[in-house]
């Protein structure tokens, strides 16, 4: 008896997304009561007739779809060859100087200063490490691949101790990296003590620990399907223009269309599936979680806020609704656009959707990274609070006055609105790319949908009020 497409959807797709259930419910009865959260995510009020950007970039992202017309006469996504030499510095190499690297922040994390915007354990992990590496990514490629602190020290140690072959974690899938990322959300979110260096250090330490005996037990290959981070930025990297191939001792630098990589990758499985409609529900719900309507939507006053204790569960429960609120649109959308053509391979359909999860990554934590970093640039040049100069940088004092300057503001914004437009512009092209070879011209319209409204969603969060 022959499947219809429906049926086929559901034998493919929610027996692995059921097993997403029980991993949260393990990772929420391991977690522990502190945990990673945001430094310094400013409330910013704008002024700016944000309705009008609103407006016009859910009318070109909609007008975009048009393009499904004449999707055959888009541009070739092949790849070019720009410069190939023989490996400078192994990935293992650099790989292990980030782990001393990693030790140093870890020290300094509980033997340093106390307080977050002095300390270089926080300013490191979440402005270079969580803003800065995937911004870097997703113009020169991928920047984590070469940094990770995991790759160099886990070579030497099953090259001690001899081993060769892995214990079976693979046929886990992304399944690992959607648990660590869940967690790692909800602390960045939720957890009661965001920016105490001490306890990031904790936090981290432990969560490297983890990786390096499971990545030990299966290989290094592993943390390219089950290390969130690596996952996350891997995907996000996907859409530059540039990246690096290297294969028997030589690298290739590589140029394209950006998104050429996205159009030459395999279809998502289920649990990679799972996981970017997290990463997209992630950033979304850190955006949500800080608005008027949400603390009114959870009977808070946002004038007077009463600390995170009080909302735990609240916030918990929200961020796991958004999260399958976000899954199930992505998958409701692929089984319409199924019924107009049954050809839409889910899994390849998803892809497009890196793009977006790029570009509100970018966007979303741009103030951020204006912010903070200048505490990061002040805590390296001075780390020991002497005086000193290491950088090179003349004393100066971190300022937020930019954010209350007319003629700044709009520029930033301008910058968060062309990050998400141009993101979701590249996603309509790429699903064209990828679905539209022998389907019904009209197939591609539902997914395209879903697309404008995230252009709303993701603009709105960027100009609504926030408690901050």
């Amino acid at each position: 008896m022959t499947l219809g497409p429906r049926a086929k959807f559901f034998e493919e797709f929610w027996p692995e997304f059921s097993k997403i259930l029980g991993l949260v419910l393990v990772g929420l009865l391991l977690m522990p009561g502190v945990a990673f959260a945001c430094a310094l995510p400013p409330s910013v009020i704008l002024t700016l007739p944000t309705g009008l950007y609103i407006a016009a970039a859910a009318l070109t992202v909609a007008l975009t779809g048009v393009l499904g017309a004449i999707v055959h006469r888009l541009p070739v996504m092949a790849p070019h060859l720009m410069w190939e030499h023989r490996v400078i510095l192994p990935e293992a190499l650099t790989s292990y100087l980030a782990f001393l690297v990693f030790l140093g922040l870890v020290f300094v994390g509980f033997y340093g200063e106390r307080d977050p915007m002095h300390n270089l354990m926080t300013l490191v992990f979440w402005t270079v490490v969580w803003i800065a590496v995937p911004l870097g990514s997703m113009a020169l490629g991928n920047i984590w691949r070469i940094i990770n602190p995991w790759t160099g020290p886990v070579r030497i140690a099953r090259t001690l101790l001899g081993r060769t072959k892995g214990i079976g974690l693979s046929r886990l899938d992304h399944w690992p990296a959607v648990l660590f990322y869940f967690g790692f959300a909800w602390f960045q979110m939720v957890s009661l003590y965001p920016d105490d260096p001490a306890v990031l250090a904790k936090v981290g330490l432990g969560y490297w620990l983890v990786i390096f005996v499971l990545a030990v037990l299966e290989g290094e290959g592993w943390l390219e399907r089950g290390e969130f981070l690596t996952v996350l930025f891997g995907m996000i990297a996907r859409v530059s223009p540039f990246w690096l191939q290297v294969a028997a001792g030589r690298s290739r630098l590589m140029r394209g269309w950006p998104g050429a990589q996205v159009v030459a990758m395999p279809g998502l499985s289920a649990s990679a599936v799972v996981f970017v409609s997290l990463a997209l529900a992630a950033v979304t719900f850190d955006g949500l979680s800080e608005t008027f309507w949400w603390q009114a939507l959870i009977g808070q006053n946002p004038l007077e806020p009463v600390g995170r204790s009080a909302v735990m569960a609240e916030n918990t429960a929200g961020l796991l609704g958004v999260w399958w609120l976000t899954l199930g649109l992505i998958l409701a959308m692929v089984m319409l656009g199924r019924k107009i053509s049954g050809r839409l391979p889910t899994g390849k359909i998803v892809l497009p959707f890196l793009a977006i999860a790029a570009g509100y990554h970018a966007a979303h934590y741009l103030v951020m990274l204006l912010t903070a970093g200048q505490y990061t640039l002040a805590a390296l040049n001075d780390p020991f609070l002497q005086g000193d100069s290491w950088l090179g940088l003349p004393p100066y004092f971190v300022s937020f006055g930019f954010l209350t300057d007319p003629r700044v503001m709009p520029l930033i914004y301008a910058a968060q609105f062309a990050s998400i437009l141009g993101a979701h512009l590249l996603a309509v092209v790429l699903g064209l790319k990828l679905a539209m070879q022998g389907t019904r011209p009209l197939a591609h319209l539902p997914m395209t949908g879903l697309m404008v409204l995230y252009t709303v969603l993701g603009l709105w969060l960027l100009s609504t009020a926030r408690t901050g």
